[in-house]
C-alpha cells in the first residue's frame, strides 16, 4: 500500500517544488503598458564600471557628499587631496583631474579602505575595498 502512494507524493513535491521555483507569475510576458519605466540613462563617463544609485550608498558615503558638496570642512586632513590613480581603475586623465575623500567606516580606528572619488568633470566614483574596484555613483 506504501508503494503505490511513493510517486503520488513524488508528484505532489515536484509540482510544489515547480511552484516554488517559478513563483506564481503568469506565463507570458507583459504588454507594453505594464513594463516598470525605463531607467535614467547612465552618463558616458560611467558606462565603462558598474554603477550605484546615491541613495544606495552606505549612509557614510551619503554624508561624505554632502560634505564634498558643501566644500567641507572634512574629518581628515587627507580629504580633497590629489588622487592619483596609480592603479588606472578610473578613465586616464592629467594629475590632478581626481580628487579622494574618506567614507567613515563604523568602529574603524584609521580611514579605513572607503573612498569617494570625484573628477573635474562631475564625475562621482565610490569604492569600498581601497581603489581595487570602484562603482560610478548615479546622483
Amino acid at each position: 500500500m506504501l508503494l503505490r502512494s511513493v510517486p503520488r507524493m513524488l508528484a505532489g513535491l515536484l509540482v510544489c517544488l515547480t511552484v516554488l521555483l517559478t513563483g506564481c507569475s503568469p506565463t507570458h510576458t507583459a504588454g507594453p503598458a505594464t513594463r516598470a519605466p525605463a531607467s535614467a540613462p547612465v552618463p558616458s563617463w560611467a558606462r565603462h564600471l558598474a554603477t550605484v544609485k546615491e541613495s544606495e550608498l552606505p549612509a557614510e558615503a551619503r554624508h561624505t557628499l554632502v560634505l564634498i558638496d558643501k566644500g567641507g570642512p572634512y574629518p581628515y586632513t587627507q580629504d580633497g587631496v590629489v588622487f592619483g590613480n596609480f592603479e588606472r581603475r578610473l578613465p586616464p586623465h592629467p594629475r590632478g583631474y581626481y580628487h579622494e575623500y574618506t567614507v567613515r567606516m563604523p568602529g574603524s580606528r584609521d580611514r579605513g579602505a572607503r573612498r569617494i572619488v570625484t573628477g573635474q568633470g562631475g564625475e562621482i566614483y565610490y569604492t569600498d575595498d581601497h581603489y581595487n574596484s570602484f562603482r560610478a555613483v548615479l546622483r
